[in-house]
């Protein structure tokens, strides 16, 4: 059986990356729906041409929101009420959804699905695969899903499509809205992106003290990862003492004793999902 599946933003970056994974797949009828004249020409250059959204959504099983977080709740407004019932809108992370800007509709279900990207201890041997650094061309990667709303039975409905969506994948995990939401944005972006960013600036800075730049980049990218390893237990053994001791000593000149209350608070996470949603 055909599923037909209405693409919102083909042509954006997201959407073409959907796009090149599901084109050739015999099982979705796609309707292509692009707006902007440079998506339009990216799609062109696929071969594909547009479809205009009032006969993307008039009879569509699967709506798909490749589109720009900030223009999901004006979009979802004019967007809603043309899908048909017992159709299914997924959305491609939890911003939307969580920060309450997808519009109540009983009668379809809203299903979020976002990829992991590929891990860092990964096994991909080729050039294009360890060079894949989002994943879905090249490299295998996880996903996470969450059923929003609608009957249970849709979970392995949207599942699957999720898979094809951000192919290859390897594992895919459920998850709750608010849990994606304290996945992404809490624990990778207000906490993880900006440790790294931190990390970055120390290695400008040393680099300004006179360290070679080419020295001090691989010097801490193999810490790093050892690190990593030692820390999340894939290593098989401990920090060395001297180590452990800087950690002990700098962790609470770095940070303050109540981060972790201040990233994960929800109150915290549905400010930072409205401010992503509101632009």
């Amino acid at each position: 059986m055909t599923t037909s599946i209405a693409l919102m933003g083909a042509g954006g970056k997201m959407g073409c990356r959907i796009t090149d994974n599901i084109k050739e797949m015999t099982e979705y009828d796609v309707r292509y729906v692009e707006v902007s004249e440079r998506g339009q020409a990216r799609l062109a250059e696929r071969g594909i041409s547009v479809t205009a959204e009032d006969a993307a959504l008039a009879d569509a099983d699967v709506v798909v929101l490749a589109v720009p977080d900030a223009l999901i709740g004006t979009i979802c407004k004019t967007l809603i009420p043309e899908v048909k019932a017992g159709a299914m809108v997924m959305a491609l992370d939890p911003a939307a959804a969580y920060a309450g800007e997808l519009p109540d509709r009983a009668d379809i279900s809203y299903f979020l699905a976002h990829p992991c990207h590929p891990p860092l201890f990964n096994d991909e041997v080729t050039e294009e695969g360890r060079t894949d650094w989002f994943g879905g061309i090249h490299a295998k990667q996880h996903i996470v899903c969450a059923l929003h709303s609608g009957p249970e039975e849709n979970y392995a409905r949207g599942e699957a499509i999720a898979r094809a969506m951000y192919a290859p994948v390897m594992n895919s995990h459920r998850v709750t809205t608010e849990q994606m939401a304290l996945l992404e944005p809490a624990l990778v972006e207000t906490l993880s992106a900006t440790c790294i960013s931190i990390i970055k600036e120390g290695m400008d800075e040393i680099v300004r003290m006179g360290v070679p730049e080419a020295a001090a980049w691989d010097f801490l990218s193999g810490h790093m990862r050892i690190e990593m390893a030692i820390i999340f237990g894939m290593a098989g053994f401990p920090f060395s003492d001297g180590a452990k001791l800087a950690i002990a000593n700098a962790k609470s000149r770095i940070f303050r004793d109540d981060w972790k209350e201040n990233v994960f608070d929800m109150a915290n996470v549905k400010k930072s999902v409205l401010e992503i949603t509101k632009g």
